[in-house]
């Protein structure tokens, strides 16, 4: 278990993060956007139209991925959070401030896109129940994660309280996913569910599950590429950053 520990250890070192990290961001960018590339290349030009949407139902191959990202980099947000207040580990609080604005992005992405989905599939681009409300909701929670640490001076403060709020924003996700199957809503139940078998047929699942896949990898290289450049900013005027700054 000692090389748990000092993983977990060096984990908190921008440092040692900075050292290895790159080459996990490029192969993240590369193998994300090739996924990409061949899930919406299948998905857009060679899946058939949907029995009932027809080929509105296209925008799932976006949507579906962004609205899954959301949450996921919001959770990952929140146990860094934690992370933060109880280790006090610098790079949980510099994943809170690269993460942050991505998943806003991501999240603004998937209500956009619910939008343009909506229109032609239910006649509404947008209505106020459970699961648009508790998504706006979290576009809401990433923005006051970036706001709140503009707006407190002091950046130590600053840093509890946006970890204090990610952690209790997290009550938010349950809400998203759950609030199909809680409340009557016009967006439809859960396609895909563990330990049940999924209810789209396999010739839109697996061009669905190759971009899922592909944009996780994609946005994680964005978070790291963004986490790097957030430890070089913080770390601007030590000796390491400097030589690293100084071509060779």
């Amino acid at each position: 278990m000692g090389w748990i520990k000092d993983t977990f250890h060096k984990a908190g070192s921008p440092r040692w993060f900075f050292a290895g990290s790159r080459p996990w961001m490029v192969g993240l960018y590369v193998v994300g956007g090739l996924l990409i590339l061949a899930g919406s290349t299948w998905g857009l030009g060679f899946v058939p139209p949907e029995r009932y949407q027809g080929d509105s139902f296209r925008i799932l191959f976006i949507h579906a991925p962004a609205a899954h990202l959301a949450e996921a980099i919001y959770v990952a947000v929140a146990i860094a959070g934690l992370v933060f207040l109880v280790w006090r580990m610098k790079m949980a609080n510099l994943l809170i401030v690269a993460a942050a604005p991505v998943g806003l992005v991501v999240t603004v992405l998937a209500l956009a896109t619910g939008i343009i989905w909506g229109i032609p599939t239910w006649g509404k681009g947008w209505v106020w129940d459970a699961r648009t409300v508790s998504t706006l909701l979290l576009a809401f929670l990433f923005f006051g994660l970036i706001a709140l640490r503009q707006a407190v001076p002091r950046p130590e403060r600053a840093a509890r309280a946006v970890a204090l709020l990610a952690v209790v924003g997290v009550i938010n996700i349950p809400v998203i996913k759950y609030s199909v199957e809680w409340f009557t809503t016009l967006h439809q139940p859960p396609s895909i569910e563990i330990g049940k078998k999924p209810a789209i047929a396999a010739v839109f699942l697996w061009p669905l599950a190759l971009n899922v896949l592909g944009y996780y990898c994609f946005v994680a290289g964005v978070v790291i590429a963004a986490l790097r450049a957030r430890i070089v900013e913080r770390d601007a005027g030590t000796e390491w950053v400097r030589e690293w700054m100084t071509p060779s």
